[in-house]
């Protein structure tokens, strides 16, 4: 029994640590609280769907308090002890507490199924509880007092970027690792897909990922009020919304239609695109390492780095990373 806990507790730890650690790689960070993460929220999701919703529960309790902590200075702005005590309970316990209920999800059959399905719903979960704070206690400091629960939804929609890289995390770590039983296992191999259906449906999950960046550059680009720049959530109204809504609607069709021909491609397709597939991780390297490159030189001729430009090279730079990391370990690989 003591064996058994010490394990539940070293696990946790671990992932609180992870958690935290994640938490403070910010790819985008709002004044007022809140910003998207290096799936900062993933470790305590997958401890409580490991562990079931009571330990994951105590878990995401306890990475609600670190957040408190860590975030300390956003209570400052608060007018009194009561919105202090509310900032905290809707901000922090409550928002992040909620992590842990993806332990209810862990009896669906299909780990990558209840996995993420989980990671939905508590991320929502958490989304609403901003919303609702953003609404009522940050009404007049950040959000406007005027139409408060409009631009809490708003300047909360940085939980759906939040969402949407933690959901990516969650399914691929699902389908490399069973994470039920009691020991951490590999995952069992699924049939390899054909090399056409990979490559189709590749290129649509690369629509998705580029759309969903292209989407938060647009929005929150322009939440800065050009007369005092600083953060005006009302700014919203500047946002091409025409644009935006061609550009994700356009994508999400795209995507659908890679998606489509991926599953109609037959089990026994003959094409072979292992050369392909071979030289694509170099290709992303280099193109990323040059547009990395060519943002720095733009940002020396105009004497500032814009916003924009530090999305664009945070995105590029994880891409070569990525790459970088794949062809090495395929190095390694050849070696052995």
């Amino acid at each position: 029994m003591k064996s058994n806990k010490s394990i539940l507790l070293t696990e946790s730890g671990i992932m609180l640590s992870f958690a935290t650690l994640l938490s403070m790689i910010e790819i985008i960070s709002l004044p007022y609280g809140g910003g998207v993460t290096a799936f900062s929220m993933l470790p305590v999701i997958l401890i409580a769907y490991r562990r079931g919703a009571v330990h994951g529960l105590l878990t995401a309790l306890a990475f609600s308090l670190l957040q408190m902590l860590l975030g300390l200075s956003n209570l400052s702005y608060a007018t009194s002890v009561i919105a202090v005590v509310a900032i905290i309970v809707i901000d922090y316990v409550f928002a992040f507490t909620v992590l842990g209920l993806a332990g209810l999800f862990r009896n669906i059959k299909n780990q990558t199924t209840g996995l993420a399905i989980g990671t939905v719903v508590v991320c929502f979960l958490r989304y609403v509880a901003h919303i609702i704070a953003g609404s009522t206690v940050w009404a007049g400091l950040s959000i406007p007092t005027t139409d408060a629960l409009f631009f809490s939804i708003v300047y909360n929609s940085y939980m759906i970027p939040e969402t949407l890289i933690t959901l990516v995390g969650a399914v691929a770590l699902s389908r490399l690792l069973e994470m039920r039983g009691e020991q951490i296992t590999r995952a069992a191999v699924r049939e390899k897909a054909p090399d056409l259906a990979i490559l189709l449906s590749g290129i649509a999950k690369v629509i998705l990922a580029a759309t969903a960046v292209i989407d938060v550059a647009m929005v929150f680009t322009k939440l800065q009020n050009p007369k005092t720049e600083e953060f005006d959530v009302t700014q919203i109204f500047a946002v091409n919304w025409p644009l935006f809504l061609t550009v994700t609607v356009g994508a999400a069709i795209l995507a659908l239609l890679f998606f489509v021909q991926a599953k109609r491609v037959p089990p026994d397709s003959t094409v072979n695109l292992k050369g392909l597939f071979s030289s694509l991780p170099v290709v992303i390297f280099t193109a990323a390492a040059i547009y990395d490159v060519v943002i720095i030189v733009q940002s020396f001729l105009k004497e500032t780095l814009e916003i924009e430009m530090i999305i664009q090279m945070v995105v590029a730079s994880a891409l070569a990373v990525g790459a970088a990391v794949y062809i090495i370990m395929r190095m390694i690989k050849k070696r052995k």
